[in-house]
């Protein structure tokens, strides 16, 4: 039958974190952090949080900003990406409720390596680092979920790092794919060229380029709507 997930130009909405990954990182539910907790140690960070909405396009952060906390996603759509001294752009993933961006500095300090934006209306619960800091002593119960989330969100990034260091563009293409079959999260998500792109590390043209080719291969095959029907996904996955 394949899975189906719709593409659009401009545009992406997930139902789950969405990430070029390999293994565990690409489908291991985020450790949320309160619901990991207490009802006290919960009401703790609550009471230290600052909720914050954002429209789409708004930014939580910027790369080179300087790092005062992390940012709880409650509700939306996140993207994070990084963008080198030439311009070029990556996608490090697209984050849901549950996850946190601002990564690695916990507890605030240096400056933010990338930047994270809102792709939608999105809510997001802002912990101070150093008051989180503080809160996290008090409360081993959250320093050790603070532990988890970090450790979780590290396996994504070395996952993504190795898949980027060994394997060509056609490779992360296929992988990123079988990925949004695996996870279903097709299902309900729309992602651009452009999108897909940003987080191989290509350019939107070749994107569609090579679809086209998956196409030709009975890969990968048209949806209802515009969308793309991924047809083989093992296939995919086993690409060299």
């Amino acid at each position: 039958m394949g899975t189906h997930f719709r593409t659009k130009r401009n545009t992406a909405h997930h139902s789950q974190a969405t990430l070029l990954s390999t293994g565990e990182a690409a489908t291991a539910l985020p450790p949320n952090l309160l619901q990991r907790l207490s009802d006290p140690a919960r009401l703790a960070v609550l009471d230290l949080g600052r909720r914050r909405d954002y429209a789409a396009g708004d930014l939580l952060f910027r790369q080179g900003d300087h790092h005062d906390g992390v940012f709880l996603i409650e509700e939306g759509l996140v993207r994070s990406f990084y963008v080198s001294e030439d311009g070029r752009e990556l996608t490090l993933g697209f984050w849901t409720a549950g996850h946190y961006v601002g990564a690695p500095q916990m507890f605030g300090g240096g400056r933010h390596a990338w930047t994270s934006v809102a792709v939608n209306g999105s809510r997001c619960l802002w912990l101070p680092g150093p008051q989180l800091r503080s809160l996290a002593q008090q409360w081993p119960e959250l320093a050790l979920a603070l532990l988890d989330a970090l450790v979780h969100k590290s396996q994504c990034y070395c996952a993504l790092l190795q898949l980027l260091a060994t394997q060509s563009m056609r490779v992360r293409l296929a992988r990123l794919l079988a990925m949004l079959a695996a996870s279903e999260v097709g299902s309900c998500t729309t992602l651009s060229h452009g999108d897909m792109a940003r987080m191989i590390g290509s350019t939107r043209q070749w994107v569609s380029i090579t679809l086209a080719r998956f196409a030709s291969e009975g890969l990968i095959a048209k949806a209802p709507g515009g969308g793309i029907r991924v047809t083989q996904p093992q296939q995919l996955a086993q690409l060299r």
